[in-house]
């Protein structure tokens, strides 16, 4: 598939390789204010790079208020990891040192002054 998109590509390029005059002048001077003359791929190549950069440049810039979302839900959960280590820490240097009782042994173990 590429070889035959760079194949219609030098195809056209060598098609079109005349110059063509391409004037910025919106108002018909003789000569025009702003001129170059160049080859028809040339220009055509120079429109399609200048589509693709204003192209991606405007889906940035829209894109700007997510990658703003993305940045604060990312600190926001780097905040949330670390006061859950935090707690995890408290949690744990509070817990008694000695192994919990299975739930039988603490129902079948009562206290020689309870009821």
């Amino acid at each position: 598939m590429l070889r035959k998109i760079i194949a219609a590509l030098i195809v056209f390029a060598v098609a079109n390789r005349a110059p063509v005059r391409v004037s910025l002048d919106p108002f018909a001077s003789d000569p025009p204010l702003f001129a170059a003359s160049l080859p028809l791929f040339v220009l055509l190549l120079l429109v399609l790079i200048a589509g693709v950069m204003i192209g991606g440049i405007a889906a940035w810039m829209r894109q700007s208020r997510w990658r703003r979302r993305a940045r604060r839900l990312s600190a926001e959960l780097k905040r949330a990891r670390v006061e859950t280590e935090t707690l995890r820490r408290q949690v744990e240097a509070a817990m008694p040192s000695h192994p919990p009782q299975s739930s039988i042994a603490a129902i079948a173990y009562r206290h020689p002054n309870a009821a």
